[in-house]
């Protein structure tokens, strides 16, 4: 069926009024333009190549709570143990540093809960899949 003297735009003429909006001349992004690619990447740089663990609300109330401080060379030692856990494909890990325990989520690097020696019921942990001790 073709309309002729019709006022309805073209196939291209839409194609170029609604695929080009918000592009510059150039045909780059604009500053409002942002990919999924680049969004994805933002959120994703550095997981797992940092090796700084992160720490849960949870594990930051139980440090609080417990009084328990930790010094440079601990959390080194922490996120030395969490790396190890990881090249062990370790998911759900114990980690010991000096009297501290510590659960980590290996693949979100995120500290769980904390305790230190005193408080860790008959020496028994539950969840998890591995153990590191530094």
């Amino acid at each position: 069926m073709k309309i002729q003297g019709s006022s309805f735009p073209s196939i291209e003429q839409l194609q170029n009024q609604y695929l080009n909006t918000g592009r510059a001349k150039s045909g780059a992004p604009t500053q409002g333009d942002i990919s999924f690619q680049d969004i994805l990447s933002k959120k994703t740089d550095g997981i797992g190549q940092s090796g700084e663990v992160k720490f849960s609300k949870h594990a930051t109330s139980r440090l609080s709570d417990r009084n328990i401080e930790l010094t440079e060379e601990q959390v080194e030692r922490l996120n030395l143990g969490a790396a190890k856990a990881s090249a062990k494909g370790i998911n759900e890990s114990l980690v010991i540093v000096d009297s501290l325990a510590f659960i980590v989520s290996v693949p979100n690097h995120t500290v769980i809960t904390a305790m230190d020696q005193t408080e860790t019921d008959e020496n028994v942990f539950t969840n998890i899949d591995g153990a590191v001790i530094i």
